[in-house]
């Protein structure tokens, strides 16, 4: 059996903020800059951000839509099936299917299916579950939570240039910067 070895490559470079404001004006510079797979990381929402970044609106709202109309869908058709083709009973002459007294289950079935779409559609959408990550290796990014801000560029970004990019973190006003790797065994 041969011996497995680990081979370190790099994640991408980081560098932190002790501010919002100095993080917005890093945020907007790294957009501008041209790069695309970067991200910001603060301890708490930081209203305009998303927007400083760049970042497009999501797709939730039509992935929770269609989860509504599906539940209701399902509920009508369900509901018809049940009262009007598999056990059709008359009642009082009343016809096999009337809408009102279905409403309730159509109700009910609208916000559970929508429900789970936004559930299931916002763990697919953030690429969750992700119980590791590169970042997670470093000391100064554990402050993440507490009082700091950090901008990460990933290597994989099509304008990554090692010394380039280097230098262009380090003029963002941030306290150094720091190469982030992540292992793999091979």
């Amino acid at each position: 059996m041969a011996a497995e070895t680990k081979t370190e490559t790099l994640y991408g470079l980081m560098t932190e903020f002790s501010d919002v404001k100095s993080l917005m004006a890093a945020a907007t510079r790294c957009r501008d800059e041209g790069f695309t797979r970067w991200d910001a990381h603060t301890p708490f929402p930081v209203h305009g951000l998303d927007q400083a970044m760049g970042i497009r609106g999501t797709r939730l709202p039509f992935i929770v839509l269609g989860g509504g109309l599906t539940g209701l869908s399902l509920a009508t058709l369900m509901q018809w099936w049940m009262n009007a083709v598999d056990y059709p009973f008359l009642i009082s002459g009343k016809p096999l299917f009337g809408l009102p007294a279905n409403i309730p289950i159509m109700f009910e079935l609208t916000v559970l299916l929508s429900a789970f779409a936004a559930f299931f559609g916002m763990w697919t959408l953030n690429g969750l579950p992700q119980l590791y990550h590169p970042l997670f290796k470093s000391r100064s990014f554990r402050r993440a939570t507490q009082d700091r801000f950090f901008i990460v560029v990933e290597a994989t970004d099509p304008k990554f240039q090692l010394e380039k990019t280097r230098e262009f973190l380090g003029r963002l006003g941030g306290s150094g910067v720091e190469e982030i790797t992540e292992s793999s065994e091979d």
